[in-house]
């Protein structure tokens, strides 16, 4: 296989988490497979069908939630500083693009083998939610690896642009052809996959259900990609069932209170913990993104701003914690790297990461609510949302209205697109660093502008416009081996 230039080996399918590893897997036809014949062995394997690296690095850098702070200001790393001058990083080091390329299609290599192994085999029912989580496994690297590398799907249009290849069985070659079919197609296929998957998923089959796709982390992944397609009312169906009796409130980020308590050590080691309600559904990746505390292009004073009583639409200084090295140096303080050691000096750097949160998806409700033109319950979702954001919140003092929005927001004319505003300058500070802007910026062809300070402090600023090729990420070279052809620039 050259989509990703690596041939999976399932030898050591003991493996009990999805742990990264550096190792390159030889180019060989995969004959050497263990043999998946115990719903045990399905579960194990099935654990490795998530990524194995992360987006967050090359999506936050290429967004509007960085800025260049100067020149001799803060660290220098080429995995942040080519994504924000939005030009193609070579090769698949450590937190880049074609890492994640690679480790998506890693992932589901995993899901095609415990698929057929379930075909080959007779598992029985225990087998069931494997085959679900596999087959919705599949369905989110497809959907990312779209999003990332094809143009962005356009609602009630046609579509026909090139996809990302679709890959739904195990490979038996070392090179063999792929078409990367169109974006309408991958998305059909992410569709099916998705649907069928969710029906046989259960949160018991799980000892730390935070690392699966539960069904609860699994309709926050259907309201995400029913935001995309504009199917509103699916979002709003599936979003909802993402927390129990509809009670986001006791269920989203408890920023202004237990969130606020913690020491800094407490709030990076606890934020993507397994123990937080909010956090849906957490994935393990071999990554240093941790150690970008103080990066040149990143969380800069320009960007504290959001969080300031002055620059957001509630009036009041959100209570999202905020570490300061030293001016302009800022970060959320989220992740906390930890070391996987394989012998006593030599191991792997990794991070837990929340891939959906109950933040996300109250949001995403919100939207499809105002897109719907239900303003009342897009406005409580906004308040329930900014209610765990402000210490002392009051609903009759600190309520978000039309009214507000409108003041707040004087050139845009319309309720619903003042809504919409609103929620997606919500989205973007509550998940700074966390790599999600992007995905708002491709959906909502959002403009986006970035600054250069060069050594004179002269300050320039460039623009990444809807259209512009350097919106979609470039497909690693290897893959022309396969007859897939990469990005135009």
């Amino acid at each position: 296989m050259k989509l990703n230039k690596i041939s999976l080996s399932i030898a050591a399918v003991a493996l009990l988490f999805s742990m990264p590893s550096c190792k390159k897997y030889l180019e060989q036809v995969p004959d050497n497979r263990a043999e998946i014949n115990t719903v045990e062995k399905l579960s194990q394997l099935v654990s490795t069908a998530y990524p194995s690296r992360d987006y967050l690095t090359f999506t936050e850098a290429s967004s509007d939630n960085a800025e260049d702070k100067g020149a001799g200001i803060g660290t220098t790393n080429d995995a942040i500083d080519i994504p924000y001058a939005w030009q193609d990083l070579i090769g698949d080091g450590t937190n880049t693009s074609t890492a994640y390329w690679n480790a998506c299609y890693e992932a589901i290599a995993s899901a095609n083998q415990a698929l057929e192994s379930i075909e080959t085999n007779n598992l029985g029912a225990g087998a069931l939610p494997y085959k679900g989580e596999a087959l919705v496994c599949r369905a989110y690297a497809h959907f990312m690896l779209v999003n990332l590398f094809a143009k962005p799907y356009q609602i009630d249009g046609a579509n026909d642009s090139p996809g990302i290849p679709y890959v739904d069985r195990p490979e038996t070659k070392v090179i063999q052809p792929y078409s990367r079919g169109t974006v309408a197609t991958t998305y059909a296929r992410i569709k099916e996959d998705l649907e069928t998957g969710m029906k046989l998923l259960s949160a018991s089959a799980y000892k730390v259900p935070k690392y699966h796709f539960t069904p609860a982390a699994a309709h926050a992944f259907a309201a995400r990609f029913y935001l995309f397609m504009g199917k509103w009312q699916q979002v709003i169906d599936h979003a909802t069932l993402c927390v129990p009796a509809n009670d986001f409130v006791n269920n989203i980020r408890p920023v202004s209170t237990t969130l606020r308590t913690y020491t800094a050590e407490e709030h990076r080691t606890n934020y993507m913990g397994s123990g937080q309600k909010y956090n849906l559904l957490l994935i393990g990746t071999y990554s240093t993104y941790a150690r970008f505390t103080s990066p040149r292009h990143g969380f800069g004073a320009k960007l504290q701003k959001m969080f300031s009583a002055a620059g957001n639409i509630t009036g009041k200084t959100l209570a999202n914690s905020i570490l300061q090295y030293s001016v302009p140096n800022y970060t959320m303080y989220k992740f906390k790297e930890n070391f996987f050691y394989t012998s006593p000096d030599i191991g792997y750097p990794y991070l837990t990461f929340a891939a959906f949160t109950t933040d996300e998806a109250l949001m995403n409700r919100a939207e499809a609510y105002a897109e719907l033109g239900m303003n009342d319950q897009a406005l409580k979702d906004i308040n329930d949302f900014y209610s765990v954001r402000i210490v002392g919140y009051s609903l009759a003092n600190d309520a978000i209205n039309l009214t507000k929005i409108a003041n707040y927001y004087p050139s845009i004319s319309s309720p619903k697109q003042g809504l919409i505003k609103t929620i997606l300058d919500a989205k973007k500070a509550e998940f700074l660093q966390e790599g999600l802007r992007w995905f708002d910026i491709i959906r909502r062809d959002l403009t986006v502008v970035h600054n250069t300070i060069d050594i004179t402090a002269v300050e320039t600023f460039a623009e990444l416009k809807p259209g512009d090729p350097h919106r979609i990420f470039q497909l690693p070279v290897e893959v022309k081996l396969s007859g897939v052809e990469q990005n135009p620039r």
